[in-house]
């Protein structure tokens, strides 16, 4: 039987809703469903209307991304689930790429490259995820940063049920957190380098907002993982 895959789309006062949904239901592979789980938003929730019929909508109390993750994957129903974030855009054929490359070679997380679009949705650059040409220089990164775009992301649903769901006392390196967790248990996300999303870099965007805030976070992330990750990778012959 073909697997289901569930969209879940994070919202939070975003004027760029719109172009997510028409991404998520323009997939040459159809999703089974998209939960939007509005995060307490007081703007733009009008934008969202016209697509209710489509759509699982979703709404609870300001928490953040994490929060949202969560309250989505927990309501979500199919095989695999990916992440989009309301001011981004799949393109025509993510899931259908990502899900036969996971199905393939069976795999529970993965990820792609992607392309930085603006925000009149323009592509200021292509490929823009950092590619490693072995296992070993990929873990080592993570040391030093996150080399994982979250927006491209799909998981087996299963998988939280083994590594746990993301950290919501984590604001912004939910994800990041996630990533170490992951390669911790033995389920490293594994890269499809295929552009299948486009990030918005934007004014409003929270990565810009809150640059010092998210760095001094990411270090402290990164200092808990610091030993158990050097361990792996020294095992590793590293």
């Amino acid at each position: 039987m073909k697997p289901r895959v569930s969209v879940v789309i994070p919202f939070y006062n975003c004027p760029y809703i719109e172009q997510a949904l028409q991404s998520a239901l323009a997939q040459s592979w159809r999703p089974y469903e998209i939960i939007v789980v509005d995060d307490g938003s007081t703007m733009h929730t009008e934008r969202i209307i016209p697509y209710l019929p489509h759509i699982h909508y979703l709404g609870k109390a300001n928490g953040g991304t994490a929060s949202a993750l969560n309250h989505g994957i927990a309501h979500a129903s199919g095989d695999y689930v990916v992440w989009l974030s309301s001011d981004d855009m799949f393109y025509h054929d993510k899931i259908n790429n990502q899900v036969l490359f996971m199905e393939q070679n069976r795999l529970l997380i993965t990820y792609t490259n992607f392309n930085f679009i603006n925000g009149n949705s323009q592509v200021v650059e292509l490929n823009a995820a950092a590619v490693f040409h072995n296992q070993l220089d990929y873990l080592r990164c993570f040391l030093h940063g996150n080399p994982i775009n979250g927006c491209t992301v799909m998981f087996k649903r299963e998988i939280f049920g083994a590594i746990g769901l993301f950290d919501e006392a984590l604001p912004y390196t939910h994800d990041y957190d996630l990533w170490y967790r992951a390669i911790l248990n033995g389920y490293a996300p594994v890269m499809l380098n295929q552009s299948l999303t486009a990030y918005r870099r934007h004014d409003g965007m929270g990565t810009l907002k809150y640059y010092d805030v998210i760095m001094a976070e990411a270090a402290a992330t990164s200092a808990r993982y610091h030993a158990p990750l050097s361990g792996l990778i020294a095992s590793m012959g590293g």
